[in-house]
C-alpha cells in the first residue's frame, strides 16, 4: 500500500489513473502489483475496479478506465506490490454519500480503538466531521500506526496526513494541490518508491496533464513561405481563413540570408486580422532564407499550434 491518491474535479478518474501509470513508468520499488480503484460518478454512484498483479496495466483489462469512471468527478486509488489480502476493497473504503479514503502503508489495520484507521476516518466524515478533523484525530490517537490517510469527502475536499511513525521515514512523499487550470484537487501519499524525491511531483503533473494538457491545440498551420518582419514582440499573424500572413520577430538575424530555430516561440501571441486570438503552444524548428520561412526540420513544413482565446 505504497501509493495512494485522491482526485476531485472534471475527469478525476482519468487523472488518478494517469498519475498511477506515470509513477509505474518511472518509479521502482513497491509499485506495479495490486491496485484498487474507486470513483463516484456525477450521479452519485460508486464504481470499483481492482487487480492483484500488474497495477495499472491490468486494472482495467489492459486499457484505461471506461468512460463513466474516467469522467467521474471523485476518484481514488491505492497501489503497491502484488498479492494483498482479500477483499481489496478494505484498502479503499468508500460511501457515495460520504466520500473516499485512500492512503499508504497499512491503513486497513486496526487502530487504538480496534477499528481500521481508514474506515474510522470515513465514519467520522459520515458523522459530520471535516476530513481535516478526521485526519487530525487519526494522528492524535494512533501516532505509532503504520499508516497514512488521504480523505476526500463527497464535495471533493481533500485532507491527508501520516502517523508520526510514517512521518519518520526517509522515503515518504506527499502532495496536496489545487490546480485552477484543470479544476483538479489532488492529494497523495507514497513511500518505498524511488526516486522518492520526484514521485509526488510526477504524479501531480501527470494527473493535470491527463485532463488539461499544456500542448492542447486547436489548429496546426504550415509556416513555409511565410514572411518574417521585425517587430517589438514575437507575433504570428493569420488572415481570416487562418492562414499565416507574417511572423513578427525581434531578432534581426532572422531577416538575414539564412537562419534556423524557432520563428514562433511557445507563448507568442497569435492574431487573426490584427486582433488577439490565442497563443502558440507548440513551436516548430524552422529554417529561413532572406526573410522567408523555407521549411522545417523534421518535416516538409513547419507547423505552429495555437489555442483560441475565450
Amino acid at each position: 500500500m505504497t501509493f495512494g491518491i485522491a482526485v476531485s474535479g472534471p475527469g478525476a478518474g482519468r487523472a488518478a489513473f494517469a498519475a498511477l501509470r506515470a509513477v509505474e513508468a518511472v518509479g521502482r520499488g513497491a509499485i506495479g502489483g495490486f491496485a484498487v480503484f474507486a470513483a463516484i460518478d456525477a450521479e452519485g454512484r460508486l464504481h470499483r475496479a481492482e487487480t492483484q498483479r500488474g497495477g495499472g496495466a491490468t486494472l482495467f483489462g489492459g486499457g484505461g478506465p471506461p468512460p463513466e469512471l474516467a469522467r467521474a468527478p471523485l476518484a481514488a486509488l491505492m497501489s503497491s506490490g502484488p498479492d494483498r489480502p482479500e477483499p481489496l476493497s478494505r484498502f479503499l473504503p468508500a460511501d457515495p454519500a460520504v466520500g473516499l479514503v485512500t492512503g499508504h502503508r497499512l491503513p486497513h489495520l486496526p487502530g487504538a480503538d480496534g477499528r481500521p484507521v481508514n474506515a474510522a476516518a470515513l465514519e467520522r466524515v459520515a458523522a459530520g466531521e471535516a476530513g481535516e478533523a478526521a485526519v487530525a484525530a487519526f494522528r492524535a490517537s494512533d501516532p505509532e500506526s503504520d499508516a497514512g490517510l488521504v480523505v476526500m469527502d463527497a464535495t471533493g475536499r481533500i485532507a491527508l496526513g501520516n502517523s508520526a511513525l510514517v512521518d519518520r521515514r526517509d522515503d515518504a512523499g506527499r502532495a496536496l494541490v489545487s490546480d485552477t487550470g484543470s479544476g483538479l484537487t489532488i492529494g497523495l501519499l507514497h513511500n518505498s518508491i524511488h526516486p522518492a524525491g520526484g514521485i509526488a511531483a510526477l504524479a501531480v503533473a501527470a494527473a493535470i496533464d491527463a485532463v488539461a494538457p499544456a500542448d492542447a491545440a486547436d489548429l496546426c498551420v504550415a509556416l513555409t513561405g511565410c514572411p518574417l518582419v521585425m517587430g517589438p514582440a514575437n507575433v504570428l499573424h493569420l488572415d481570416a481563413a487562418r492562414r499565416p500572413e507574417r511572423i513578427e520577430v525581434t531578432n534581426p538575424a532572422w531577416i538575414g540570408p539564412a537562419w534556423e530555430g524557432s520563428a514562433v516561440l511557445r507563448g507568442a501571441e497569435v492574431r487573426i486580422g490584427g486582433a488577439p486570438a490565442g497563443r502558440v503552444v507548440g513551436e516548430p524548428y524552422c529554417h529561413a532564407h532572406d526573410g522567408v520561412v523555407t521549411g522545417g526540420h523534421g518535416g516538409d513544413a513547419a507547423a505552429v499550434h495555437y489555442v483560441v482565446y475565450g
